[in-house]
C-alpha cells in the first residue's frame, strides 16, 4: 500500500477537557490524555472517570480518536487498584491505552480486545530489535524514543512493518527519553512516575559570590519541513507535545500542521505556504527551536546555556463566543490588549481567516470603548464575514510575518 494511501495521524495533547475539544476542532484526528491515575503528568489537571466518559463520546461524534495515558513506570505499591482502573478506563470508551512498563500488555490484550497498545516513547525503543520484541508482544503501535535520526526511523518502518508514532513539535528532555532522575535527586519527585519538577529548566548558580546563572535546557523541537518526508516513509502518527499548554497554542500549532498535512496530500504544498505556517509556530512559543536527533548528532546548538531567555507575545488577542449574523457583530471575550486601528485576523476551527482592521470597541451595551485593556472581559466588535464559535483572534500576520524582534 503506497504510504499516501493511509493518511497520516496528527495526534495532540490534551491536558483538560476544554482542551480537548479545541484540539480536536483545530485539526487533531487524536488526542491522547491522562487520568488522575498511572499518568506522566501529575501535575495537570488530566481527566476523571466521567471526564474521559465525556471526551470520547465528543472525539467519537467527530470520528476522531482518545488514547489514555497508563505510561509511570510502576512500583509495587502502584499496583494497587490498577486493573479496576484500566476496566473503568475502557468502558469509558477510549482507543487505546499508552503504555511504557511490559506487564501492563497482555493483561489488556487478554481483557480488552478491541482497544489498541500503544508503546509509550518512556520505553525508549531505539532499534528495530527492540520494536520486533514489542511487536511478538501484541503492541498495536510504538512511540519511538526521541533519540533516533530520520534514517533510523525509516529503516525501522522499512523492517519491521510496525505502526510508528513520533513526535514532531515541542519539549524535549535534556536526558534520554524515560530515563532521567534528575527530579527524583533534587526534588524528590519522581519524573518516572508523573512528579518531573523539570529541573533540566532551573537557572543555576555557579558559585556563591556570582550572580551569572547556568542552565542547560533543550530547544523546543520543530520538524514542519520534514513532514512530508515522514509521510513519504510511513510514519502513521505525528504527535504534538504539551498537555499543559494552552488553548491558543494547540489551536495554532494544530491548525499550522494540519494545513501542511492536508496541502501536502492535495499536492498544494508550495514553500510560501510551508513559510508562513512555520512563521506562525514560531511565534506561538517562547522558546527556540531545533530539529535535534532527526537531522545531526546533538551539539551545542540544540541546548540552551547560561542567557536564554523566554518571553512570550501578545499575539492572541480574543476568542470568539457568538457571532450576530443579523447584526453582522462578532462577540469575542479579551485575552491581551488592542485598540482601533490595528491589523488583525480571526482563525476559524473550520481554517479559514479573516484579515480585518479594527475600527471600533464595544462593550455588551454597544457603548463605544477607547481601548481594550481587561482580559476575559466580553467585547464586541462589527465584522462583515461570520466567524464561529471558538476562533481565535491574533494581530494579523501578513508582511510582518517575517520580523520575529516585535
Amino acid at each position: 500500500m503506497n504510504n499516501k494511501d493511509r493518511k497520516i495521524e496528527l495526534l495532540s495533547p490534551a491536558g483538560d477537557l476544554s482542551r480537548l475539544k479545541i484540539a480536536l476542532l483545530y485539526g487533531a484526528d487524536a488526542v491522547y490524555i491522562g487520568g488522575q491515575e498511572y499518568s506522566l503528568r501529575a501535575n495537570a489537571t488530566n481527566f476523571s472517570i466521567e471526564e474521559i466518559k465525556e471526551a470520547c463520546d465528543f472525539a467519537h461524534s467527530l470520528g476522531k480518536k482518545v488514547y489514555i495515558t497508563t505510561n509511570i513506570v510502576f512500583h509495587n505499591e502502584d499496583l494497587d487498584g490498577v486493573y479496576d482502573y484500566l476496566k473503568d478506563v475502557y468502558e469509558a470508551g477510549i482507543d487505546a491505552f499508552i503504555v511504557s512498563d511490559p506487564f501492563i500488555i497482555h493483561y489488556i490484550k487478554d481483557n480488552f480486545k478491541d482497544v489498541e497498545v500503544h508503546v509509550s516513547t518512556q520505553a525508549s525503543t531505539t532499534n528495530l530489535e527492540s520494536v520486533l520484541f514489542w511487536k511478538r508482544e501484541g503492541v498495536d503501535r510504538v512511540v519511538l524514543a526521541r533519540e533516533l535520526s530520520i534514517p533510523e526511523i525509516e529503516k525501522i518502518i522499512k523492517e519491521t512493518k510496525v505502526d510508528i508514532e513520533i513526535f514532531i513539535h515541542g519539549a524535549m528532555c535534556t536526558f534520554y527519553s524515560g530515563r532521567c532522575t534528575l527530579s527524583n535527586y533534587l526534588t524528590n519527585r519522581d519524573s518516572n512516575r508523573g512528579g518531573c519538577s523539570q529541573v533540566c529548566r532551573f537557572a543555576f548558580d555557579i558559585d556563591s559570590g556570582n550572580e551569572k546563572k547556568f542552565t542547560m535546557a533543550t530547544k523546543d523541537l520543530n520538524m514542519a519541513d520534514y513532514i512530508s518526508k515522514f509521510i513519504d516513509i510511513g510514519v502513521r502518527s505525528l504527535k504534538i507535545e504539551g498537555r499543559m499548554r494552552s488553548h491558543y497554542y494547540l489551536a495554532t500549532v494544530l491548525s499550522s500542521y494540519r494545513k501542511i498535512i492536508d496541502s501536502y496530500y492535495e499536492g498544494s504544498l508550495t514553500p510560501d505556504l510551508l513559510e508562513k505556517q512555520k512563521k506562525l509556530l514560531a511565534r506561538v512559543a517562547n522558546r527556540e527551536t531545533s530539529t535535534h536527533y532527526f537531522t545531526h548528532e546533538a551539539d551545542h546548538t540544540d541546548q540552551y546555556y547560561t542567557g536564554r531567555q523566554e518571553l512570550s507575545n501578545q499575539d492572541f488577542l480574543a476568542v470568539v463566543i457568538d457571532y450576530d449574523k443579523e447584526q453582522k457583530i462578532v462577540t469575542i471575550s479579551e485575552r491581551n490588549y488592542f485598540e482601533p486601528g490595528m491589523q488583525v485576523e480571526i482563525f476559524t476551527p473550520s481554517g479559514k481567516t479573516v484579515s480585518f482592521t479594527i475600527e471600533k470597541i464595544y462593550n455588551e451595551a454597544m457603548e463605544e470603548l477607547e481601548k481594550a485593556c481587561h482580559p476575559e472581559e466580553i467585547l464586541k466588535l462589527k465584522l462583515d464575514e461570520e466567524v464561529e464559535k471558538d476562533s481565535m483572534m491574533r494581530l494579523k500576520i501578513g508582511e510582518d510575518l517575517y520580523d520575529l524582534s516585535r
